[in-house]
């Protein structure tokens, strides 16, 4: 049983054989020639060596298969004595599995908790594992970039959440820290698990099933309709083909009709029922809540699904979770529950002087299109104040300015133009009947350049990067004529602008660096603080690990329909290529014929040489041949060839061919 049908006899002879001549080789190689004549080599010591190897191995072999029996027996008998002893000791013939079966049902007594348990053990040994790559991962990475960037922070497959990023030296210690503003946006398409806010009705979780099951109901519709057409050897659907099918078909499912019961929208659940779920949400007023209520039953029966919560408690979940399995522990959590709202920090102090340089700060929060509206319309108010403020601390710089000048003398250039005003006038522009410099009408402000016009797109979606420069801008001239007027000297005048000046620059950098609402989508804005060391990035790298978890673990990702649904297949068929008789194939039917016919006028034509005049005229295949090869052309297209078999019937088609 062990040698596996190996033909031991001629493996010894094969061995005997090289052994023995390697010695008579090394004797005739070694021994004079006068010497080897007299001894018999061929003939008596050949067969003398022959036989000395063969008893020795005989021996070793007959020792060693004696001793493996006595091993194997030895076990086997250990074997046999301990089944026998367990078998003695049992109270019941009986298998547990089976006393259990009888005791309780499969369904008392099963594994299914101890899988679950082997499953997060594992899961757990996974994440750790994952966790460890990706530290190392970002440590390879920091280290061949020679500096800390947004690439190593966001790794590339969850790079086009980003919204800001912005690296900075911290205020207070620019040298060695630096601060990251990290924000994050997950679209409502995009989230595993989705939320909803806690205020939302009723009717709306309701209708928001109810059109998930409509979407899915769809998709195994044009599925049916893809594989009814494979069956057909018709060609595959096309992307745009695929969506106006779902389009559709998206009336047979649901209609506009809200009045009518008997409508297709009301086909899964009654229009008296959402009528009752109308304006129902996630509390009820003690003095009108009572149990017996249709109402307030329907409301349980969602509530025990937990679909109002379940989405923003998965998320609030994870992140803790990674945190926690991530050695980031913190010691402020805020959960606004009903506000769809986190916020977590490191340490409970919030003064930045008494905090370590090593720190984090977590806000995520989601946001529907309501409240982006409201985001937008504070922003914009936000920003016309700032534009208000600091043209105001412009125009008292400007009069400062110009009550210092000194009477008659020439300060700038302002006062040079007005000096040699009516000089250019009476010498330049009179005789070229040109308007004065004064006169012309001044578009551009000398401090940002001109604003093209907006669009529809730049009043839906407002950057603000024009109006941003030109505050900063502003700021800084207004530096620039302060020293300019005084110099070294510090009246109260300076001071006092001065003062206001670092205000509402502190304050414009802070806004600066919010993020414009109207780059937001609906869905979970993750905001992450973080102040790290610059020759430690410990703070940084451990925050990079628990962002891709998170993400990883809440996003399903960008998903690009048209790329997932590619075939390379489609791209690499080719109809001209196709050598079938069946006019199927042909795409071209009418120009084969017509190909054909010239082709025969051309042999039946006097002029035709005699080459071709002898040429014999098509036969027309039989039909069953013809679907043949319909089926073995649709075989090689990749389609399923039981469908064409089963019409053509292809091995009866052949053998008539």
């Amino acid at each position: 049983m062990a040698q596996e049908y190996r033909d031991q006899q001629n493996e010894v002879n094969q061995l005997l054989e090289e052994e023995t001549n390697k010695v008579i080789h090394h004797l005739t190689s070694r021994l004079p020639k006068d010497v080897l004549e007299r001894l018999d080599v061929m003939g008596g010591l050949k067969e003398k060596l022959y036989n000395y190897f063969n008893q020795n191995f005989q021996n070793m072999f007959n020792r060693y298969m004696t001793t493996s029996e006595d091993e194997m027996v030895k076990k086997v008998r250990n074997f046999i004595d301990k089944e026998e002893t367990q078998v003695l000791a049992r109270y019941s013939p009986k298998e547990i599995a089976k006393l259990l079966d009888e005791v309780g049902g499969a369904d008392k007594f099963n594994t299914g908790e101890i899988e679950k348990s082997v499953v997060n053990m594992y899961g757990h040994l996974q994440g750790h594992i994952q966790r460890g790559v990706n530290e190392l991962e970002t440590h390879t990475n920091s280290i061949l970039r020679q500096k800390t960037d947004v690439g190593a922070f966001v790794r590339g497959e969850n790079a086009y959440s980003i919204v800001k990023c912005a690296f900075k030296d911290n205020l207070y210690k620019p040298k060695t820290v630096t601060d990251v503003k990290l924000s994050v946006n997950i679209l409502d398409s995009e989230l595993i698990s989705p939320i909803f806010h806690y205020q939302v009705t009723m009717e709306y979780l309701v209708k928001d099933m109810l059109s998930k099951h409509i979407v899915d109901s769809i998709d195994k519709e044009v599925e049916k309709l893809k594989d009814e057409r494979v069956d057909q050897g018709l060609e595959e659907l096309a992307d745009s083909e695929i969506l106006f099918s779902k389009i559709g078909k998206v009336e047979d499912f649901t209609d506009d009709n809200v009045e009518n019961e008997k409508s297709k929208r009301y086909k899964l659940v009654a229009k008296n029922i959402m009528e009752k779920l109308g304006q129902l949400r996630a509390e009820i007023d003690p003095a009108e809540f009572d149990q017996l209520n249709i109402r307030e039953n329907l409301k349980k029966i969602i509530d025990i699904e937990n679909i109002r919560n379940r989405g923003f408690n998965t998320a609030i979940n994870s992140i803790t979770s990674i945190l926690d399995t991530s050695r980031m522990g913190y010691q402020y959590i805020e959960n606004l529950k009903n506000g769809r709202e986190l916020l977590i920090r490191e340490y409970e102090d919030s003064d930045v002087s008494n905090l370590p340089d090593e720190r984090y700060q977590i806000k995520m929060k989601y946001l529907d299109h309501a409240q982006l509206i409201e985001e937008r319309k504070a922003y914009d108010v936000q920003l016309k104040s700032f534009e208000t403020e600091v043209q105001h601390v412009w125009d008292i710089v400007t009069v400062i300015y110009e009550d210092r000048k000194p009477g008659g003398k020439v300060t700038d250039f302002d006062d040079l133009a007005k000096k040699k005003k009516n000089r250019i006038k009476t010498t330049i522009k009179d005789k070229t009947g040109e308007p004065l410099y004064e006169d012309i009408d001044k578009v551009w402000d000398e401090i940002s350049f001109v604003k093209p016009a907006e669009t529809e797109v730049e009043r839906s979606n407002r950057t603000y990067v024009y109006e941003k420069d030109k505050i900063r801008s502003r700021i800084i001239l207004m530096r620039e004529k302060l020293v300019k007027m005084y110099d070294y000297q510090y009246p109260v005048e300076r001071r006092v602008i001065e003062d206001r000046l670092h205000f509402l620059e502190r304050d414009y950098f802070k806004f600066d660096y919010m993020i414009n609402p109207y780059h937001i989508q609906p869905g979970i804005i993750l905001d992450v603080d973080i102040t790290s060391i610059k020759r430690k990035k410990a703070t940084l790298d451990a925050m990079a690990n628990v962002l891709n978890e998170f993400l990883h673990g809440v996003s399903k990702g960008f998903q690009d329909a048209a790329f997932a649904s590619f075939s390379r297949r489609r791209s690499t068929v080719r109809e001209d290529i196709n050598q079938s008789f069946s006019a199927v194939d042909n795409p071209e039917p009418h120009a084969a014929e017509a190909s054909g016919s010239a082709y025969l006028d051309l042999i039946n034509s006097d002029d035709a040489p005699a080459s071709t005049s002898a040429a014999p005229k098509a036969l027309p295949a039989p039909k069953k041949a013809k679907a043949a090869a319909a089926g073995k052309a649709a075989s090689k297209r990749g389609r399923k060839p039981g469908a064409a078999g089963k019409r053509g019937r292809p091995s009866a088609g052949l053998k008539e061919v």
